[in-house]
């Protein structure tokens, strides 16, 4: 796969997201809240990258990833919150500051990702890979907490 394909393939995951929460601000979010977690197990396939044979990188790296996947994540749990509107459901409340944190962390990793180029592309994908899991791990389970706490208020 060359380096357009890749970008292109980045954007529209990017896009997909940023349309899904948009759309998730105007229906209501039902049941326990687990849904919100499901995406966790979307990444267990890319756990494979990070454990593969061939990928070279010292221990130190990925645990570097991981930090910045944290960081990343701040800004995505404090922009996410949850509100019970006038139908009594359950709903994504409105935050545009969201959306720009989430571009900017799309601008971010195609920075990192073009200063990065000189190194193993196997060894880079593990490394995004694991920055992904790093924001996207605690971002759903607060998220979820978050929800599961409107849920008790209510």
């Amino acid at each position: 796969m060359n380096g357009s394909n890749v970008y292109l393939m980045i954007a529209a995951i990017a896009a997909l997201v940023l349309w899904r929460r948009t759309r998730s601000m105007f229906r209501p979010i039902r049941g326990s809240g687990i849904r919100l977690l499901i995406p966790l197990l979307f990444m267990l396939p890319g756990l494979s990258l990070v454990f593969n044979a061939n990928v070279n990188e010292p221990a130190w790296t990925f645990g570097a990833a991981f930090g910045l996947g944290i960081v990343f994540s701040i800004p995505l749990i404090l922009t996410t919150n949850y509100e019970v509107r006038e139908d009594n459901l359950i709903y994504a409340k409105k935050n545009w500051g969201f959306f720009i944190a989430f571009l900017g962390f799309v601008i971010i990793r195609f920075i990192l990702r073009l200063e990065l180029s000189d190194m193993d592309p196997q060894g880079q994908m593990a490394l995004f890979m694991t920055v992904a899991f790093g924001y996207l791990i605690p971002w759903r389970i607060v998220s979820f907490i978050k929800y599961r706490h409107v849920i008790a208020s209510e």
